[in-house]
C-alpha cells in the first residue's frame, strides 16, 4: 500500500518557515550599518562641543572687552569730576557709566582703579560717613575698642570697611610719595631763572599771566593757590578750636586776617570769575565737600545728615550763632589732621625764629653776636619746639589727630 505523503497545506507551510541556520545567520550588512550611523553621530556631537567652546569663549571675551571699556569709562568721568573738584558718587556713576549693568560695579570699579594707578598715579578714595567720623573723634584707636567691647559692641570687619564707614561717595586721591611731591615743589634757581627769561622774551608782563616759581608743579595753571591757602586757615582755625566753630567766630577770625564779608578772594586764570566773595567761596567749600555747616540743636544733623545752611551773608548775628563750622569728609581723606596740625607748629616756630632775627637786627653788633649763639641754639632745639607746638594743637583738637583716610 502506498504511503500518503504530505497535503499541499504542509508543503506551503514548510517552504515559508525558515531553517535554524538561517535564522540565526546575519543578514550581510546588517552590522556594518549601525558602526558607521554611530561614527556620525559622533562627528556630530564633537561639532557641537567644539562650537559650544568656541561660543563661549566668545561671550567670554566679549564680556571682558565690555568691562575694560566701562573701567576707561569711569576713569574718564573721574577726571572730569575730579577737575570741577565735584563729589563723585555711587548713584551717578551706576546712572552715567554702568547704565543697566550696575551690578558689575566691583569688576568695573578694581580695572578703573588699576588704570588710574598706573596711568595718572591717582586713586579712587571712598569717603568716610559722617558718623564713623565722629565715632573716631570721640574715642580713637585702642580706646575705640575697648568702648566697643565695654557696651557689646562688635569689631568692624577689615575686609569690608565700607560697610562699617562708607558713604558711596568717592573722590580722586594722588598715589605719590610725599617725598616725590616735595621735590617737585622744591624751588630751582637755574631753572627759574631760564622761566624768567622765557617770560621777558615772550613780553609776558600781564598780571593774569601764570607765574614763575622754577620748580616741575605749575602752581599758577593747576590749583588756586590762593583760594587753598585761605581753605588751608580755615580748617586749621577749626582743629584748634575743638574741631568745631560758630559762623559768627569764624568770620570774626577771617575778619582779623582782612577777610571780612564784603572781601573777595582772587583766582588764577583757570577759573571762570576773577574773584569770588568769601560768602560765595564759603558756600562753594560746602558743596565740594571741604567743609560742613550744620544748623545747632538739629537732631537730623546729629544723626549723621547734613544741614546747609544757604551761602548768603548772614546779617544776623542770632542767626549766625545757630549754625557750626566742621570739617567736611573730604578734607579727612585729602588733606588731613596731621597735616594741618604740622603746617600750624613750622608756621609758628618759623615766626617766632624771623620776629628773634629782626630783634638782633634791631640791637646791634653785640646783640648780633648773642643772636647767632642763639640762633644755633634754637636750630638743635627746633625739632622739641615743633613736637611742643604739636602736642599743644592735638589737646585743643580734644583728641588723638588723624592722618588722611
Amino acid at each position: 500500500m502506498a504511503r500518503a505523503g504530505p497535503s499541499r497545506t504542509q508543503r506551503s507551510q514548510r517552504a515559508t518557515q525558515p531553517s535554524q541556520s538561517q535564522s540565526q545567520r546575519p543578514a550581510r550588512g546588517s552590522r556594518r550599518a549601525p558602526v558607521e550611523e554611530d561614527e556620525d553621530e559622533d562627528a556630530e556631537d564633537d561639532d557641537d562641543q567644539d562650537m559650544d567652546i568656541n561660543g563661549s569663549q566668545a561671550r567670554l571675551n566679549d564680556a571682558d572687552a565690555e568691562l575694560d571699556r566701562k573701567a576707561s569709562d569711569l576713569v574718564r568721568f573721574a577726571l572730569f569730576m575730579e577737575q570741577r573738584r565735584t563729589l563723585i558718587r555711587r548713584e551717578d556713576i551706576n546712572k552715567k557709566v554702568l547704565a543697566s549693568n550696575s551690578r558689575s560695579f566691583n569688576s568695573v570699579f578694581e580695572r578703573a582703579q588699576k588704570l588710574l594707578k598706573k596711568t595718572f598715579a591717582m586713586e579712587l578714595v571712598e569717603l568716610q560717613s559722617r558718623n564713623y567720623r565722629e565715632q573716631d573723634n570721640v574715642v580713637a584707636g585702642d580706646d575705640l575698642q575697648e568702648a566697643r567691647n565695654a557696651t557689646g559692641v562688635k569689631k568692624k570687619s577689615k575686609l569690608q570697611p565700607s560697610a562699617a564707614a562708607g558713604s558711596k561717595t568717592y573722590i580722586l586721591r594722588s598715589v605719590l610719595d610725599p617725598v616725590i611731591i616735595e621735590e617737585a615743589a622744591r624751588t630751582d634757581e637755574r631753572l627759574y631763572e631760564e622761566q624768567i627769561a622765557d617770560s621777558q622774551e615772550n613780553g609776558d608782563d600781564d598780571d593774569d599771566m601764570p607765574r614763575s616759581y622754577g620748580c616741575i608743579i605749575s602752581w599758577s595753571t593747576t590749583d588756586q593757590v590762593g583760594a587753598l591757602g585761605v581753605l588751608h586757615v580755615i580748617l586749621a582755625i577749626i582743629l584748634a578750636s575743638g574741631r568745631s566753630m560758630t559762623d559768627l567766630d569764624l568770620r570774626a577770625h577771617l575778619k582779623r586776617l582782612g577777610l571780612a564779608s564784603n572781601e573777595s578772594i582772587s583766582m588764577n586764570t583757570q577759573s571762570t570769575h576773577k574773584s569770588l566773595p568769601i560768602d560765595t567761596y564759603l558756600g562753594q567749600l560746602m558743596k565740594q565737600g571741604y567743609l560742613d555747616r550744620i544748623k545747632l540743636g538739629d537732631t537730623k544733623a546729629a544723626g549723621g545728615k547734613r544741614s546747609r545752611a544757604p551761602a548768603a551773608t548772614q546779617t544776623n548775628p542770632d542767626e549766625t550763632q545757630a549754625f557750626e563750622w566742621h570739617w567736611g569728609h573730604r578734607s579727612y581723606s585729602e588733606i588731613g589732621e596731621q597735616a594741618i596740625a604740622t603746617f600750624i607748629a613750622e608756621f609758628m616756630v618759623e615766626r617766632s625764629r624771623d620776629d628773634d632775627a629782626e630783634d638782633d637786627d634791631e640791637d646791634g653788633k653785640t646783640a648780633r653776636s648773642r643772636g647767632k649763639g642763639r640762633a644755633r641754639a634754637e636750630d638743635g632745639g627746633r625739632d622739641k619746639k615743633l613736637k611742643n607746638v604739636y602736642g599743644a594743637i592735638e589737646r585743643a583738637a580734644g583728641g588723638n589727630l588723624s592722618d588722611v583716610k
